[in-house]
């Protein structure tokens, strides 16, 4: 079996999974994203991918996302690349140029980083930490008004939505209130992207209305 064989089976795989995940929500699955995370994974990974179908790639390491943007451009691909790791304000300027999406808007000072840096308004997600993990970034509950009213009044970003990254856990259905909460959290705010779930979770994601899927192992095997 090629490497393109087995990128093209996992991929059916899981848009079967994401297929029957809405039919159980009621939700039309054109209303999902599929980001492929192709950390670790090299050049021509990222082509197979793209071969396969997939035109939204995410990368959450900073220097890693610049190099790999850069190298796929110089080849000819082009797909849509999210950046989906935490941003640290001193690594703006080299990634803002090839983000397409931004998922981890977790600070007022990463905004107002974003808004003297960026050349075009780009669609961002406010992270949320909404397990109250230590290990994770992302403002609290609490905090999100105002780092929300923040991004709403810069110019340079389009404020898509939430994101959150839910607690590794055994059984994905432990997962579900996490992925409730932000649910409501941004209805209460009048939002409608949802960024959550990944490889071990996101069919109780969408499930609980996620928009955005960040996947990777489930489709590129291990990472290397």
């Amino acid at each position: 079996m090629t490497v393109a064989a087995t990128i093209v089976e996992r991929l059916a795989a899981v848009r079967a999974e994401i297929e029957a995940a809405c039919e159980r929500a009621g939700r039309n699955p054109a209303g999902v994203t599929l980001v492929a995370v192709t950390k670790t994974h090299p050049l021509e990974t990222i082509r197979e991918a793209i071969v396969a179908g997939l035109t939204d790639l995410g990368e959450n390491r900073a220097q890693e996302f610049v190099l790999k943007a850069e190298a796929a451009a110089g080849t000819g691909l082009m797909p849509r690349w999210h950046f989906i790791g935490h941003l640290q304000r001193n690594k703006a300027r080299q990634v803002l140029p090839y983000a397409g999406v931004l998922h981890s808007v977790d600070s007022e000072r990463l905004v107002a980083e974003i808004e003297r840096r960026a050349t075009r308004p780009l669609p961002c997600y406010l992270e949320v930490n909404v397990a109250g993990e230590a290990s994770k970034h992302g403002v609290t509950v609490e905090e999100l008004p105002a780092l929300l009213a923040c991004a709403k009044a810069a110019s340079n970003i389009e404020v898509a939505g939430l994101m959150t990254i839910a607690p590794i856990v055994d059984d994905p259905e432990q997962a579900r209130p996490v992925f409730r909460r932000l649910r409501e959290l941004a209805s209460a705010h009048g939002l409608t992207g949802l960024s959550m779930g990944m490889t071990n979770d996101y069919a109780v994601a969408i499930e609980e209305g996620a928009t955005v899927v960040r996947v990777g192992r489930a489709i590129f095997g291990e990472r290397r």
